[in-house]
């Protein structure tokens, strides 16, 4: 079973930075592919990044590439996403995940999901 937790979030103004963690534990992390997913009032849980377990390869979202940068420190047994130029529309809970799967992109890929944290962009 593996436990996870996101740090990081809060408030930031349009075209600010802000670093969000996601610290493992209770499993093997660096046998995970993991990813990022974020959920916005009244809209569906998107994805937003992943990075594979096998090759360290990265996905990105459309709405996120080139501002997003996924990463992870297997010797920490951390996640972290690094999102850059924030905008308005990138207000949403965020949320990690541990998937199995090696290149997983969608939700129901994933294993076990942390608790949110979240990122509010003021315009």
């Amino acid at each position: 079973q593996v436990q996870l937790v996101e740090s990081g979030g809060g408030l930031v103004q349009a075209g600010g930075s802000l670093r969000l963690s996601c610290a493992a534990s209770g499993g093997t992390f660096s046998s995970y592919s993991m990813g990022w997913f974020r959920q916005a009032p009244g809209k569906e849980r998107e994805f937003v990044a992943t990075i594979s377990w096998i090759s360290g390869s990265t996905y990105y979202a459309d709405s996120v590439k080139g501002r997003f940068t996924i990463s992870r420190d297997n010797a920490k047994n951390t996640l972290y996403l690094q999102m850059d130029s924030l905008k308005p529309e990138d207000t949403a809970v965020y949320y990690c995940a541990a998937s199995g799967v090696v290149v997983p992109m969608r939700s129901y890929e994933y294993d076990y999901w942390g608790q949110g944290t979240q990122v509010t962009v003021s315009s």
